[in-house]
C-alpha cells in the first residue's frame, strides 16, 4: 500500500468495519468486469450473501468463484477550500476470497439469520423462506483495511 500510514490490518478494526457497513460491493472478474452492491452477514472470516437463485450474479458465481469484496463506513467529504485540496474521511476494507453456494439447510438458515441480524432484524428465519433464495458463502482469504481521517 502506497500510504502505509493509512493501512489497518488489526482484525478487531476490520470486524468493526464489517459490523458498521450497510452494504458490500462484490466484484467478479469475467467474462467482463461486473460489480454489484449486496446486503451481507459476517461470521468467522466468512461473508454470507443472499440472492435470487438465478440471474447474472448467480451465473458469474457459477462461472468463477473468485471474488473481491469492498466495504466502507464513515465516508465524509472534507472541504478544504480549493477543490484540489479536498479530501475524504473513510474506513474501508477490501477482501478477496472464494465463493460457494450454501446447500445445507441448517447453514442456509443460520446465514440468513446472520444477514437479518446485521440489519437489526431479530427472530428466526422461517424454513420455507429459504427455498426461494440462494445463499452464497465467501471464504475470505486476503483482507486489508485502510483509513483516512479516523484513528
Amino acid at each position: 500500500m502506497r500510504r502505509s500510514e493509512r493501512e489497518r490490518n488489526d482484525p478487531a478494526w476490520i470486524e468493526d468495519v464489517f459490523r458498521d457497513a450497510t452494504v458490500c460491493r462484490v466484484a467478479f472478474a469475467g467474462p467482463e468486469p461486473y460489480i454489484v452492491p449486496m446486503c451481507f452477514g459476517y461470521e468467522k472470516n466468512r461473508i454470507y450473501l443472499h440472492s435470487a437463485p438465478e440471474g447474472k450474479k448467480m451465473d458469474l458465481f457459477s462461472a468463477g468463484p473468485r471474488v473481491c469484496i469492498q466495504f466502507e463506513t464513515g465516508v465524509e467529504l472534507v472541504n478544504a477550500g480549493q477543490p484540489c485540496s479536498w479530501g475524504m474521511k473513510y474506513r474501508s476494507v477490501i477482501a478477496s476470497g472464494t465463493a460457494h453456494i450454501v446447500e445445507e439447510q441448517e447453514e442456509k438458515l443460520r446465514a440468513l439469520s446472520l444477514i437479518a441480524r446485521h440489519y437489526g432484524a431479530g427472530g428466526t428465519i422461517p424454513p420455507e423462506s429459504s427455498g426461494r433464495l440462494a445463499v452464497i458463502c465467501i471464504d475470505l482469504e486476503e483482507v486489508s483495511g485502510k483509513t483516512a481521517g479516523f484513528p
